[in-house]
């Protein structure tokens, strides 16, 4: 089966041609690096024999990317056959950049190697002629090789290092902006979650007041019951369109003169308290806690104001007892309401306002439970947080 070489490179063809055709005008105009009988060092002097050595050196630039190791290789060998012809500068030339692109293109191996060997032999390439022939000009043919392998090599070597350090900051910048990029979806994915805890907690209870009130005023033949229903409805409505104008003004672009919204806190429990009393709801309320951490405040609100709602739209007649307390480093909610089937008009849930809670307790490592369960005063429908105390 025939072993197909890989496709050279473009620019490795236009090396090779101008390498090649260099050496053609070279050799045309009889410019060679060794006359006949320079020294004796010649021994295959006929001038077409230059042409073996430059033209495999130069077929040798098509394998310089796809097998630079070997291209190097075969270079040496017709490098050490140049030696032994007139020779040509342009074979000479066209190795130096086999060498540089062994080292660049190579394995890793490879990179580490040339430049070691090279440099070992321009140190032999001195001292051996040196200590031989006992002359000065003998260091010459260590710097010969000094220019022809080891400059070549070690130029490669740096410009691999450079290409694998540009290479390597490249990919950890994509791998930054990709960071980056879940960051600011999983920061967006969080906002989002918040503003619709903030939407259904604000808006949830006015709305469902609005709609169990206006239920009893469609479905009960009653003047007086009727304008007390109303009087509810517009009541909530205004609070709720308040509360909604609070939320645009948390979305909005505060560069201009709206001021900062302020989050509720535990201070406002007893209006909120009073509002559930308005809506139809008979509520007791035990808060006993105190400094608290402005996180777990807004949340301890919200999971009140939560439950009273749920309470209101789903809770059958009867006590409906919110109870705070803080001990051991942290503050424990609990609601609890009548459990039963309703027989008044009631709100429809779609059971966001428990992932809420849910959701704000685990964002402060805290527990929640939401179930039904006995009691002496029958079935009750029984929230508990706790939430920890953290202190500064």
């Amino acid at each position: 089966m025939a072993v197909r070489l890989p496709r050279p490179h473009s620019d490795d063809v236009r090396i090779a041609v101008g390498g090649l055709l260099g050496g053609l005008l070279l050799w045309g105009l009889g410019l060679f690096p060794r006359p006949p009988g320079d020294d004796g060092l010649v021994l295959w002097s006929p001038e077409w024999a230059a042409l073996v050595p430059l033209t495999v050196t130069a077929a040798c630039e098509l394998l310089r990317r796809t097998l630079p190791r070997t291209g190097m290789l075969i270079g040496v060998l017709m490098l050490t056959l140049d030696t032994v012809t007139r020779g040509n500068v342009i074979t000479v030339v066209l190795f130096t950049d086999l060498v540089y692109a062994a080292v660049l293109y190579g394995t890793p191996a490879s990179a580490r190697r040339i430049p070691w060997i090279s440099g070992l032999l321009t140190v032999l390439g001195a001292v051996v002629p040196l200590a031989v022939w006992q002359k000065p000009e003998a260091i010459l043919i260590g710097v010969a090789v000094g220019v022809v392998a080891l400059a070549p090599a070690t130029t490669g070597w740096l410009v691999r290092n450079h290409r694998d350090a540009a290479e390597t900051a490249r990919l950890r910048a994509e791998q930054t902006a990709l960071l980056a990029e879940m960051d600011r979806a999983q920061a967006v994915g969080a906002e989002r979650a918040r503003m619709a805890r903030e939407l259904h907690d604000m808006v949830a209870n006015h709305l469902s007041a609005i709609a169990i009130h206006s239920t009893a005023a469609l479905t009960l033949d009653d003047p007086k019951t009727s304008r007390d229903a109303l009087t509810v409805i517009r009541e909530n409505s205004v609070e709720g369109l308040s509360e909604m104008r609070r939320l645009i003004g948390i979305l909005r672009d505060s560069s201009g003169d709206l001021e900062p919204v302020a989050a509720p806190t535990l201070d406002g429990l007893d209006a909120l308290v009073e509002g559930a009393r308005t809506n139809g709801l008979d509520v007791t309320l035990d808060a006993g806690h105190g400094t608290l951490p402005t996180p777990v405040e807004l949340a301890a609100y919200r999971i009140v104001q939560e439950s009273l709602t749920n309470a209101l739209k789903h809770a059958s007649p009867g006590r409906v007892t919110v109870a705070l307390a803080q001990q051991d480093g942290s503050l424990t909610v609990r609601v609890t309401s009548p459990f039963g089937d309703r027989g008044g008009p009631r709100a429809p849930g779609s059971g966001a306002g428990l992932v809420g809670m849910q959701e704000r307790t685990a964002l402060l490592d805290g527990t929640f439970e939401a179930g039904p369960e006995d009691s002496p005063d029958g079935k009750i429908w029984a929230v508990r947080a706790t939430l920890p105390v953290m202190t500064n």
